[in-house]
């Protein structure tokens, strides 16, 4: 794993660690702008990132670390090398501990303003906080795919605004936050999601999105505990495979409680959801297992499942 260290003289340096001896350190959750916006690992290889819109996040995170104690930090524009496939594969199937190890996560939403009614000491009358509402929760950062892990498995989760104005905490707002997201508030507060049924957790991705096809699926990997090769131009087959890993590591049966999306029933399709949209209205369906000793399975003829007779 590659962190990233503000220097004495206020420029960036990366340092690999391998194995478990990894210092504390704080990691950034936002949106990817234009790609020529970001800074790439070859930028801070280079040094040739100063000019581009993103070394703006990548200051305000070292600052911030420091300030908050934390010599190193990590974003995924520039720590990860995308150029080696090996490397990326590898940086996806982690995501998710990596958040989880973190001391803390900024999460940048660089789509709201900063203005006196996002201030600690500001109180809001009922239509300010409405608006304040409004404007948090239409960040583009709530409908994004990878943003989901980044929301649940940091222990700690700080909100910013486009120019750096403190959000407050995702335990501040966790009831908010989880009516908007049907993510359960004690799921926030603990980052703990064992007992959420895979209906429940496809649910909470149902209305995110990719730029990639592929990412629907990777970007759930560490959601539901598993790791599998990255494909890319597999396109729709990514999200049936991540299914198929999901029914090799679990007996729930809630992963058939999808709705199919289109209007008419009569065209023939197979058992599996063919996207996380169509499990939208599992907010409330808890995990279901056969109860019986012997496992269910996918076969090439179709599905192998042994039911009760009530």
């Amino acid at each position: 794993m590659r962190l990233l260290r503000l220097n004495d003289d206020s420029e960036f340096s990366l340092v690999e660690f391998v194995g478990k001896n990894i210092p504390g350190y704080a990691i950034l959750s936002h949106t990817w702008g234009a790609d020529h916006e970001e800074v790439t690992f070859k930028d801070l290889v280079d040094g040739t990132g100063k000019s581009k819109a993103g070394y703006k996040k990548i200051r305000f995170c070292g600052t911030q670390a420091a300030s908050d104690g934390l010599q190193f930090f990590w974003v995924d524009t520039c720590c990860i090398n995308k150029s080696s496939s090996a490397e990326l594969s590898e940086a996806i199937n982690s995501m998710y501990s990596w958040y989880q190890q973190a001391k803390i996560c900024y999460a940048y939403l660089n789509d709201v303003p900063s203005t006196k009614m996002f201030s600690r000491s500001y109180l809001f009358d009922d239509n300010e906080y409405k608006a304040w509402k409004e404007c948090f929760l239409n960040s583009k950062w709530w409908s994004r795919g990878w943003t989901l892990q980044e929301l649940i498995a940091p222990r700690e989760v700080q909100f910013y605004s486009k120019h750096w104005g403190d959000l407050g905490t995702r335990h501040k707002h966790r009831y908010l936050i989880a009516n908007h997201t049907g993510i359960n508030e004690d799921i926030l507060d603990k980052g703990y999601i064992g007992k959420a049924s895979v209906a429940q957790r496809m649910c909470w991705a149902s209305k995110r999105k990719t730029t990639r096809v592929e990412d629907m699926a990777y970007c759930l990997m560490g959601i539901f505990e598993l790791n599998m090769p990255l494909l890319y131009g597999e396109g729709d087959k990514a999200f049936i495979r991540l299914q198929e890993e999901i029914i090799k590591a679990s007996d729930d049966h809630s992963i058939f409680a999808w709705t199919s999306e289109v209007a008419s029933q009569s065209a023939f399709r197979g058992l599996l959801a063919k996207s996380p949209s169509e499990f939208q209205n599992c907010r409330n369906i808890t995990a279901v297992y056969a109860g019986l000793g012997e496992p269910y399975s996918l076969t090439n003829r179709g599905l192998r499942v042994t039911l009760p007779v009530l």
